[in-house]
Order: structure tokens, then C-alpha cells, then sequence
């Protein structure tokens, strides 16, 4: 097969054009503020847009070992304008309304958004410098952003490409499990607030962004059309889709991508999961690579071969390094040739306080007799039990929460690529429980193999969670692998009585070494590597003991893919 990866737009050396400022007028009358950088060229040139409220002016100088180097139109999570434009593409930036340069009411993440887009896409379309084609490429706000614009079907709007984005606003980054994922989002609110009211964009646009976000998200608790109508509606996404995810971002991104490659109704999807942080393979020189293949392909016809391969490229941990690993290709996503195997939780002692400990195993064959271990759902700080503080979990002191669970050391390389589940057993002698669970890779001294998380510091392998009183399952969306919680209405608990919750556990890869532990933690609060995903506790954790079931009528089991080689 010949080797079409280098049919690829050339540099050609083309000077920039800059145009600051442009005004784009939208269907309501009103008007967003924005960028273009394009070629120098009489060659008309398709489009790679962008939309957020990060603010088109604020420059992003990057970390010296990017392998893109600072320049005056760097701008963070979107593509860098000086190695486009010279490959005879057009970039186009938009302050979203109400922040930066854009009047009107800030609705981030929002339906408006997303006509707003639409209307800036079919304007830039028809510029004379423009080949008519336009894509969408960029990370996290800026991946979010083309799901939701994709939904409208906008005519000149050809191929996205959202790398490391949600797409479930609910699912995804609002609600883990049920859970208000408050660390982040309350953070998000507060931080871009602060970037546009407290320096210099004040000083053109001082009634900006003013969204009654944190109000609204805790509101709409419950899944409805609200939330549909700001999240991917897959079966309108009908468009190319290369779906681009990073093991690393278990707690806001990775399930959108994996989602968008299994649920969009494009006939032409391809998804790719890779490592590190949330910048660095962006602007790799691999990376854009990739990029460039995809949109040559779709957006000025060039056969770049990048549909010939198969559908699903994966990088594959081996465990412990801070560079990329090897890619891999495969032709589906979940892998056909998995194994899936359950592993049941054995409950073996009462709960301990080291740090390392362990209140039972996992083992392949379920235990027979029942057994249950307890915890409390809130620990005690120096505080007491301070469930109406503003510090209610910075006190200190709260001691190690919730219990853990270890298979044996692996007698060989074992490989879990795929989505995991967690059945468990469990009650409380509160109305409701929430079930935070933690997978790490336990190396041969008995201490944690970290991987490089998105934002570059050491993560386990990957994360679930669910509130018990939402263990309602959708049956039409939910498989035998993951299951797909409804999130529409809250079964409490009764006291001390048993149910069984199923547990999503988001995407996981890694090579378990030979001598290795796969490690389960099952606790009330968020364990190793949160942060900064931290979640809100509920005052129903106040005093409550927790009590986790396996063995007899009541077998708890984590359900694992394990990959044979090929």
C-alpha cells in the first residue's frame, strides 16, 4: 500500500494577514468580535474556527518545551496561526457573547452559543478569500463548543475535530455519578470572572460576563432537555468526527470522546486516546500531523490516507513514563477481542487506617459466604463534623476514608483497555451514599505507578462515581460493560438496607507489569489524584455510616477488559 501520510499541505511561506476586531453579525440582530488570520495568497482557503470565552487577546505563551514556540498569536487551547496560515489555511477566533470583546448576555457552554457559531461559520464561508469549507479544531472549551454546534447541521461546516471535550455537560463535567463536581466548576466560574473583571478587559467591556452559572448548574440537578440542549445530540452529528481523547482526563473529557466515536451518527468517525498533558500533544509536531492529514482530507480534498487506516488509534501505558507511549491501532472502541472478566470484591478485615491498607481482595472467583465492612461516610476534622462550613473538608484530620482492595501480584503482563464497571452492594444508615472509586496501578514496592494526568501532574488510572439515590439505569443505553445511569429522578435509601449500584467507571489503558497490583479504593470523598476535579458532599454524609456487601446473595465484582495480543 503506498504511503499517502505525506500528501499534505506544504509550508509555502505565505505572509500573515491579521485582521483584529472583525465584526460578525448574527441572526438575532446582534454581533460578536473577532479575529481572522489568514494567508497572504490569491488561493481561496477553507477555515479552522474557533469559539469560547477565553478571549481572543489574551496571549498564551507556552511552556518552553512545547514543541510550537511563542509567537504574538499564540492563544490558549486553539491552533497556532503562524504554522496554518502559511499551509494555506484560515484562522478565525470569536469572543463568545458577553466576554471579551462581544456584548450581550454571557451564557457559556450554551444553546445561544451554539447559534451564535453556526452564524459565524456560514459568515466566514462566504468571504472571497474563503474555499466555502470550514472545520473546527481545539481542546476542551474549544472541542465542548463543536459537538454542540455540529448538532445544527450549519451547510459550510465540514469536519470537526474536538480534542479532549466533553460532550455531556451533565455526565461529563457537571454531575459525576449525580455528583456536583463543585472543585472544578465553581473554580471555572470564579477564575474567568476574575480574568474579565479584574485586569485589563474592564477597560473596554466592563459589564462582561455576568452568567448566573454555578446558580443554574446546582438547580437543574436532575438530567432533563435542559441540559440535552446544551450536550452532544448524537444522532443529529452526521458530519466527519475524528474524536480525540487522553487517558489522563477522567474527570471532565475522556468519556466525551469515547462517546462521540461509539454514539455519533457520522458515517465517518475515527478516535484517537493519547497521553499526557492537556497542551503538549496538541502542539506536538506528531500531533499536528494528524491534524493536518484530517482536515486536507476533508477540507480541500487532498488524499492524505488518513481514512484507509483503522478507525481507533490508541496509545498504549505500560505504566510509569512521563513521555508518550507507542500508538496502536484497532478497529473498533470497545475492543472486540477483549476478555471480560469479573473480579470480586472479598471482604477479609474491618476497616484500617494506613494509609496502604487494605480490607480485602480481588479475586476471580466470588466468595461464598457474605461479608460487610463499614466506614463513615464524613470522618471527623479538627472541626467536628462541620457540614455547614464554607471549610467543611479543609480542617484536616479526617483520617483515611472509606476501604481498599487489591488483586493479586499479576504472574504476568495483563492488559485492561476498555470501560469498566462496579457492582456493589452497599447501604447506609443515611438516605443516600456516595460511591467514590479510585483504580491505581500498585507496583512490585508496594507504592503507587503514577501516569501524567492533563495538567501534568501524577494521576491514577481512572475514576467512577455515583450517588446511590441515582442508581436508576437508562436499560436502552445501558451494555453488559457500562452501565448508563438516567439521572432523572432519586431512589433513597432505606436504612441499613441493602441495593446494588452499578458504578460507570470511565475509560482506563495500562499494561498491569508482572509482579504489579490492580487496586480498588471504594470511599465517601474524593481519593488520590482529584484534584482539581474535587467534588460537593452533601449534608446527608453528616455522621452516616457507609457499609460496602460481597460474597453469598450480595456479590460485589469490578468487570475489567483484558486485551490478548493480537
Amino acid at each position: 500500500m503506498t504511503d499517502k501520510s505525506k500528501n499534505v499541505s506544504q509550508d509555502k511561506g505565505h505572509k500573515l494577514i491579521v485582521e483584529k476586531d472583525v465584526w460578525i453579525p448574527l441572526r438575532d440582530g446582534g454581533k460578536l468580535c473577532a479575529d481572522i488570520f489568514r494567508p497572504d495568497t490569491s488561493t481561496k482557503v477553507p477555515v479552522i474556527a474557533n469559539i469560547s470565552v477565553y478571549q481572543k487577546d489574551k496571549l498564551w505563551i507556552p511552556p518552553a518545551d512545547l514543541d510550537e514556540k511563542a509567537n504574538p498569536y499564540m492563544n490558549w487551547e486553539t491552533v497556532n496561526p503562524e504554522w496554518w496560515c502559511p499551509r494555506e489555511y484560515a484562522c478565525l477566533r470569536i469572543d463568545s457573547r458577553g466576554s471579551g470583546k462581544s456584548p450581550g448576555k454571557c451564557e457559556p457552554s450554551s444553546y445561544q452559543e451554539s447559534l451564535d457559531f453556526y452564524d459565524c461559520i456560514e459568515w466566514v464561508a462566504k468571504q472571497p478569500w474563503c474555499n466555502g469549507n470550514v472545520g473546527t479544531l481545539g481542546i476542551s472549551y474549544h472541542a465542548s463548543s463543536q459537538w454542540r454546534v455540529a448538532n445544527l447541521k450549519p451547510p459550510s461546516l465540514k469536519a470537526i475535530m474536538p480534542w479532549e471535550g466533553r460532550a455531556d455537560q451533565y455526565r461529563d463535567q457537571c454531575y459525576h455519578g449525580g455528583i456536583f463536581s463543585m472543585g472544578f466548576v465553581a473554580n471555572w466560574v470564579a477564575t474567568h470572572t476574575a480574568h474579565h473583571l479584574l485586569g485589563r478587559p474592564r477597560s473596554f467591556n466592563p459589564e462582561s460576563f455576568q452568567p448566573d452559572m454555578l446558580y443554574q448548574l446546582m438547580r437543574n440537578d436532575l438530567d432533563s432537555d435542559w441540559w440535552r440542549l446544551m450536550s452532544a445530540r448524537w444522532e443529529n452529528i452526521t458530519l466527519p468526527v475524528y474524536s480525540v481523547g487522553n487517558w489522563g482526563g477522567f474527570a471532565l473529557h475522556l468519556r466525551g470522546n469515547t462517546e462521540g466515536y461509539t454514539q455519533a451518527a457520522s458515517k465517518n468517525k475515527k478516535l484517537r486516546i493519547h497521553t499526557g498533558t492537556h497542551f503538549h500533544p496538541f502542539h506536538s509536531n506528531e500531533g499536528r500531523a494528524e491534524q493536518l492529514r484530517w482536515f486536507d482530507h476533508w477540507l480541500k480534498g487532498i488524499d492524505t490516507g488518513i481514512m484507509d487506516e483503522p478507525p481507533v488509534k490508541l496509545e498504549i501505558r505500560t505504566g510509569g513514563s512521563k513521555k508518550p507511549y507507542a500508538f496502536r491501532t484497532e478497529n473498533e472502541w470497545p475492543i472486540a477481542r477483549a476478555h471480560w472478566k469479573m473480579l470480586f470484591l472479598n471482604i477479609e478485615r474491618e476497616q484500617a487506617q494506613d494509609e496502604m491498607a487494605t480490607e480485602g481482595t480481588l479475586t476471580f472467583d466470588p466468595p461464598e459466604k457474605g461479608a460487610s465492612v463499614s466506614y463513615s461516610a464524613s470522618g471527623s476534622t479538627a472541626a467536628g463534623v462541620a457540614s455547614g462550613s464554607s471549610l467543611s473538608t479543609t480542617h484536616g484530620g479526617a483520617g483515611r476514608l472509606g476501604v481498599s482492595f487489591e488483586t493479586s501480584a499479576m504472574t504476568q503482563d495483563t492488559e485492561i483497555t476498555g470501560p469498566l464497571k462496579l457492582v456493589l452492594w452497599v447501604s447506609s444508615t443515611s438516605e443516600d451514599m456516595d460511591i467514590m472509586c479510585t483504580l491505581r496501578n500498585i507496583g512490585p514496592d508496594g507504592k503507587d505507578v503514577w501516569e501524567v494526568g492533563q495538567h501534568g501532574g501524577p494521576v491514577p488510572l481512572t475514576k467512577g462515581w455515583l450517588r446511590a439515590s441515582h442508581r436508576k439505569l437508562d436499560q436502552a443505553k445501558s451494555t453488559p460493560m457500562r452501565p448508563y445511569h438516567a439521572h432523572n429522578e432519586r431512589l433513597w435509601l432505606n436504612p441499613n438496607e441493602p441495593v446494588e449500584c452499578q458504578v460507570e467507571i470511565w475509560p482506563t489503558c495500562i499494561v498491569l507489569k508482572k509482579g504489579h497490583k490492580l487496586r480498588l479504593d471504594v470511599q465517601p470523598r474524593d481519593g488520590v489524584g482529584s484534584a482539581p476535579y474535587t467534588h460537593y458532599h452533601c449534608d446527608y454524609n453528616a455522621g452516616a455510616t457507609n457499609t460496602i456487601y460481597s460474597g453469598g446473595d450480595t456479590k460485589s465484582y469490578l468487570l475489567v477488559p483484558i486485551i490478548p495480543a493480537k
